[in-house]
């Protein structure tokens, strides 16, 4: 048998024993929460008694390690505690161990449940009377710094010594930290006047003592201007902790919300449903990461799976706009009064400033008037040619950006004179510098940044980003969008124009000399000078207050850097800094906006998909078609014509390679071949394609409208009936008794054949039926005589 020193930080498996190389001491308590531990050390640390060991019970899960404990430690004590999670079953060897040595040596023994849920069993091994043992147990299960205290009192007062105590204070479900304030007594250190930052943690870590991370953020919020109003929880979900939540953000109502506890609250489209409904005020996710610092620094990930499921994943649900990870779970540290390894969580700096920066940026802007407002629309360019200036997929960016730039104006935000339409405020774009690198020479340069401003932003950024930009791309001077001068240190030329307090820019290129398609998502390829130079323009110039990047996608939220839970070495916070983020993006790509919220902070802005139609027939198909249905009219009127249409049917479809796409065996009869052509073409016909581009503010109308709510409403959404399917609504409604999303399409239609359905289009196959235009239903208030009226809009 091995017997192993306890490593700090390590968790044993059982398999080893270990010693924990404790002295004696007149009180030892044991306990597998390290929060717990780490509460009772500083508590011991306040009051400088009484003596006092702490372990972990995960160290003592091999029996020799049991044995060794008990002899060294357990049987010289004058009391001790043990917090046991799962009750006795958990620790069988160990509970038995230590209540026959503490009985022997006449040494006081409590068992006490890990939970807020009494244990007779537990009770029964301990030696303490019952409303002793109670009083311990109310104090750790009730928690934090003052009852950490007060249970070491009593300790000591258990063991003999001198020692004034008090009954354990109870820690409310929910409510202001620290526990016990007022709002008087918190609006007395405010500064009048000034933007309300809510703070909301959870209560668990008011128990524990594990306040570092509060604190750091109620410093840095106060140090931005903001008056910090921080509140536990136990949990958002819990109705009476969100009702307490509720009635303090409404007596006090905030500018800005940073939540710090995990999850989602409200169902998805119900934000309602959640205790911050009514503060109508941005809500940031604040991370308190259960991993280590190290680990964080050296990984690219960000965070643990379990964090992003908790903190991130889960909160986007509501809604959130994800920030930064702002504490780790810090290395062990061996506290020598009580002979432990402690593990704590510690916030950091930097990233709990750029937190309270970010939340000072959106309180402003909540604040600032709109006229005072300065905001940037940034158009995306990929590839980075002027043919492709303001390319959001599925988007009419320049369409879209002029309704954006009369909301704004609408809004009462300074714009001065706009371009009359979308093609005028494009024309202007392209009068002036773009990403083109050839005739430059010959564009207008609207907005410029002098390279010595140019320079103060660059030394402001982390050593590690100014050593990747320079050894990639060099010196500043050598950035093709650099313009050396004659009386000065030279300029950047940058793709900006202004209308009073709105610039519209195109954002720069990732590179330059360099092939776009491959480098646009590159984790590795760090942004040139002039790409930087951009951006501090925006930050430092202009003092922009909020950044509009315009439809999917940009480049920003793929700079290289941590997945999430970014550091201040990450590229996309070394560009944007911590600005208010907004982004229009189609609401099919949930995939690629996440990348923009994560790692960029943004807000997304969910725009619908370019209207949707039928896709119908065209050329050779078209034509195909026509034939198909001309065979099977034949069929019945003119049999002499089959054999010539059946081969010229065939024949057109081998030509075009549509026998392969059927799937149409060489052995197939004539008639499977048909059947087969007649059901693809049926498919065909009934893809949704698009329909132009969707225009960012402005819904679709007439007939596209129509195709658009037939295509969302076409298949189910849900269980409800308002979600069921609108074709299969209206199959009931007029009795066809078929399933239009489930049927044979070539099949003949042997079914009624309702007026409502009537047109000069072919009625032949369960296809032809399934493909009648339902438009007439859709824009209006139709009731179909004798039905059940599903499909009723």
């Amino acid at each position: 048998m091995h017997l192993l020193a306890a490593t700090p930080g390590a968790v044993s498996d059982g398999s080893e024993a270990i010693d924990l190389g404790q002295s004696p001491a007149a009180v030892v308590v044991l306990s597998a929460a390290d929060s717990e531990l780490a509460c009772l050390a500083q508590a011991r640390a306040v009051l400088g008694a009484p003596e006092l060991r702490l372990a972990s019970l995960l160290h003592l899960a091999h029996p020799m390690s049991v044995d060794l404990y008990v002899d060294q430690v357990i049987r010289h004590a004058r009391l001790v505690v043990v917090r046991l999670l799962g009750g006795r079953g958990y620790w069988p060897y160990g509970v038995e161990q230590l209540a026959a040595a503490c009985r022997q040596n006449n040494v006081q023994i409590a068992f006490l449940p890990g939970d807020d849920q009494p244990d007779p069993d537990l009770a029964a091994w301990s030696s303490l009377p019952p409303e002793a043992l109670h009083r311990l147990w109310q104090y750790l299960v009730q928690g934090g710094a003052a009852n950490a205290e007060q249970f070491l009192r009593y300790c000591s007062h258990l063991t003999g010594a001198a020692a004034a105590w008090r009954e354990p204070a109870p820690l409310p479900p929910a409510g202001l930290y620290p526990a016990g304030a007022d709002l008087e007594s918190l609006r007395a250190g405010w500064t009048p006047q000034a933007p309300v930052a809510a703070l909301v943690v959870y209560r668990a870590l008011v128990q524990a003592g594990n306040t570092a991370a509060i604190e750091a953020l109620r410093a840095a919020l106060a140090a931005q201007g903001l008056n910090p109003l921080p509140l536990y929880v136990t949990s958002l979900k819990d109705p009476v902790s969100a009702a307490t939540i509720a009635e303090l953000l409404r007596l006090c109502p905030p500018d800005i919300i940073l939540n710090a506890t995990g999850f989602a609250v409200a169902a998805p489209g119900r934000p309602q449903d959640g205790p911050f409904a009514e503060a109508d005020c941005p809500v940031l996710q604040v991370i308190f990461s259960g991993g280590g610092e190290q680990a964080w620094r050296d990984g690219v990930s960000g965070l643990s799976a379990r964090d992003i499921a908790m903190n991130v994943a889960l909160p986007e649900v509501d809604g959130r706009i994800i920030g930064r990870a702002v504490s780790f779970k810090a290395a062990a540290r061996r506290d020598e009064a009580t002979q432990c390894d402690i593990v704590a969580y510690q916030p950091l700096a930097d990233r709990v400033v750029f937190m309270a920066r970010l939340a000072a940026a959106w309180a402003g802007l909540r604040r600032k008037p709109a006229a005072e407002r300065r905001i940037a629309l940034i158009l995306a360019n990929y590839p980075n040619r002027d043919g492709r200036l303001g390319n959001g997929v599925g988007l009419d960016t320049p369409a879209a950006t002029m309704e954006v730039l009369r909301a704004l104006q609408g809004a009462g935000v300074e714009t001065g004179p706009l371009p009359a339409d979308a093609a005028a405020l494009m024309a202007l774009v392209q009068q002036g510098v773009t990403n083109a690198l050839s005739g430059r020479r010959h564009r207008l340069v609207r907005e410029s940044l002098a390279l010595p401003d140019y320079m103060a932003f660059f030394h402001s950024l982390p050593a590690g980003v100014q050593k990747a930009v320079s050894e990639r791309w060099g010196a500043p001077e050598r950035d093709p969008h650099f313009t050396p001068g004659e009386l000065s240190c030279g300029h950047f030329d940058l793709a900006l124009l202004c209308f009073g307090h709105v610039a519209v820019g195109v954002q720069p290129a990732r590179g330059y000399h360099i092939d776009p398609a491959s480098s646009y998502h590159d984790p590795a390829l760090v942004p040139p000078h002039g790409y930087l130079a951009f951006y501090a323009w925006l930050r430092e110039q202009f003092r922009v207050d909020a950044v509009v990047h315009m439809g999917k996608h940009g480049n920003l939220e793929w700079l290289p850097g941590k997945s999430l839970a970014l550091s201040e070495t990450c590229f996309p916070e070394a560009v944007l800094g911590p600005l208010p983020h907004l982004y229009p993006f189609i609401v099919n790509d949930p995939g690629e906006g996440t990348q923009a919220k994560r790692r960029a902070q943004a807000v997304i802005i969910d725009h619908l998909t370019p209207p949707l139609t039928r896709a119908e027939s065209y050329g050779p198909l078209r034509q195909l078609e026509q034939l198909v249905d001309e065979y099977y009219e034949a069929a019945a009127v003119d049999p002499r014509r089959l054999t010539v249409l059946r081969d010229e049917i065939l024949a057109l479809t081998r030509i075009t390679g549509l026998d392969k796409d059927c799937g149409i065996a060489p052995d197939d009869s004539e008639e499977q071949s048909l059947q087969k052509l007649d059901n693809h073409l049926c498919e065909l016909k009934e893809m949704q394609i698009r329909d132009g581009l969707h225009i960012f503010g402005r819904a679709p109308e007439g007939e596209q409208l129509t195709d658009l709510l037939v295509a969302l409403a076409r298949a189910p959404r849900g269980a409800a009936p308002r979600e069921a399917s609108l074709l299969r609504a209206l199959a009931d409604d007029l009795g066809l008794g078929f399933d239009p999303l489930d049927c044979p399409m070539a099949q003949p239609w042997s079914g009624p054949r309702p007026a409502l359905l009537a047109g000069a289009a072919p009625w032949r196959s369960t296809g032809d039926t399934e493909g009648r235009p339902p438009a007439p239903v859709v824009p209006g208030d139709h009731d179909v005589p004798g039905a059940a009226n599903s499909c009723r809009m």
